[in-house]
């Protein structure tokens, strides 16, 4: 089978981490920066121990997250930069629209999820906003993550079912090399466009990838099927931004090694 040229299919961020992927069809990165727009709030599954006076990185299960509570997966939530107004959308009605710039806003969405996920709560939800550097993410060194959906469609053989390629929750999503190459990434060269990036390490996917994005149920044990199947658990890299720039759907993608980048790392 010949393949497509390489080149980015769909960007996405998540403002609040465990919620709605909400799409894009262009981003401007920073260079040394995270992903815009991504991982800007989390929200406290009782308390996490994180001081924005010296932020640092907490272990996932501290927070709401698809890994730990499936049914966030049923809420559409949309975040505008503007207004910093969060709305949440249950069962096809907006439960929740909040400014997050304010105390009352953050209020009014712990009051939401202190009610949506009482039986699986471990303590009051509370929600935090990264300060200026910071961000939620899975990974400690994680800035900008990137599924290859050949290595998607990898896993569709092997399961036999559809998966979306949501599932993986990440920013950039990139067709037309083989899969798993992504892996080959690593402190390699990334261009996207006017976007330099570099490849940092492989993706370890959790319990969010079981989590199917359009029922929230878990249907189909990713973790596991990548173990069996291939011997690691792992689809996907997270990269650095080396040389920043804008970043759009249908921008061509080209990998080379880290010493013809002409960039400094």
């Amino acid at each position: 089978m010949t393949l497509a040229a390489p080149a980015v299919t769909a960007l996405y961020r998540y403002p609040v981490k465990g919620l709605s992927a909400e799409p894009l069809t262009e981003a401007l990165l920073t260079s040394g920066e995270h992903f815009p727009g991504d991982r800007l709030f989390a929200i406290e599954n009782g308390p996490s121990g994180f001081d924005p006076a010296n932020p640092e990185h907490q272990p996932k299960h501290k927070f709401l997250v698809l890994a730990r509570q499936a049914a966030l997966a049923k809420l559409k939530t949309r975040y505008d930069d503007v207004t910093r107004e969060l709305s949440i959308v249950a069962d096809d009605v907006e439960a929740v629209r909040a400014d997050l710039a304010t105390g009352a806003g953050r209020a009014a969405v712990e009051d939401f999820m202190q009610l949506f996920l009482a039986r699986e709560l471990a303590g009051a939800p509370k929600v935090l906003e990264g300060p200026p550097g910071f961000r939620f993410m899975d990974s400690r060194s994680g800035f900008v993550s990137i599924i290859n959906l050949a290595s998607v469609r990898a896993l569709e053989k092997e399961t036999g079912v559809s998966i979306d390629p949501v599932r993986f929750r990440a920013n950039i999503y990139v067709d037309g090399v083989p899969a798993f190459s992504e892996f080959d990434w690593v402190g390699k060269r990334v261009a996207i466009g006017e976007t330099v990036l570099r490849g940092l390490k492989r993706t370890e996917r959790c319990a969010a990838t079981t989590v199917n994005p359009a029922t929230a149920v878990r249907d189909l044990m990713i973790p596991a099927v990548l173990m069996r199947s291939y011997g690691h658990a792992d689809c996907g890299i997270y990269c650095a931004v080396a040389q920043g720039g804008r970043i759009a759907v249908g921008d061509p993608l080209r990998v080379t090694e880290e010493e013809a980048a002409g960039v400094a790392f």
